[in-house]
């Protein structure tokens, strides 16, 4: 399998392309499973590298991951087929009080072309709502987000009824205004000032 064709479209953000080749790919009967871990997760591993070192930013990394989704779409369907299982289900969404998405919505999406299970609740999510969706999905991880400090207590609430279930349930927080010494304070399990190092922490997590 050529991987190195589909992870130069996803670096040049070219959606069409990548879906194309994914799907060419499938035709010529290579495995989904092949496709996840050697095109689309290799692609935002080096996407991940490129924003660590300052070759990209949020920009590019929005418009790469859109790419992957492109690819991931065209073949879910197979992986659904092949009854390969996702590495882990996260619920991730801005807390209450908060309409800020850009960066939840990168996070969401390199999550999901790392081969988790992502459900994404949208913004202004209570409580209630992240306890009752981590529940109905099984979901490993809550992540977090918040762009405003005024609504960083209502990551501190998640987490301490998080805390307080002892279910095993971890949690992963980021946005601007949090920094890892607040994720510390108030008892987080993971905390990551981007979306690359989101994906990271996840995999450390669920591991």
């Amino acid at each position: 399998m050529e991987a190195k064709t589909i992870i130069d479209t996803v670096l040049v953000f070219d959606q069409e392309k990548t879906a194309q080749l994914v799907q060419a790919h499938l035709d010529q009967g290579t495995d989904a499973l092949t496709i996840l871990d050697q095109a689309l997760i290799a692609a935002m591993d080096e996407v991940g590298r490129r924003f660590s070192k300052g070759i990209f930013f949020v920009p590019e990394m929005l418009m790469a991951a859109e790419a992957m989704r492109a690819g991931l779409e065209v073949l879910r369907p197979h992986l659904v087929r092949a009854d390969i299982k996702a590495k882990g289900t996260i619920i991730i969404g801005t807390v209450k009080g908060d309409i800020h998405d850009i960066g939840k919505n990168l996070v969401s999406m390199m999550l999901e072309c790392a081969g988790f299970n992502v459900i994404d609740l949208g913004v202004d999510v209570s409580k209630d709502k992240f306890l009752a969706a981590a529940e109905k999905y099984r979901a490993q991880i809550i992540a977090l987000s918040a762009l405003l400090s005024t609504t960083m207590a209502q990551m501190e609430a998640v987490v301490a009824a998080v805390r307080s279930r002892g279910s095993g349930l971890k949690t992963l927080v980021g946005g601007a205004p949090v920094t890892a010494s607040f994720a510390d304070e108030i008892g987080a399990d993971g905390y990551s000032p981007d979306a690359a190092g989101a994906v990271v922490v996840a995999r450390s997590l669920i591991a």
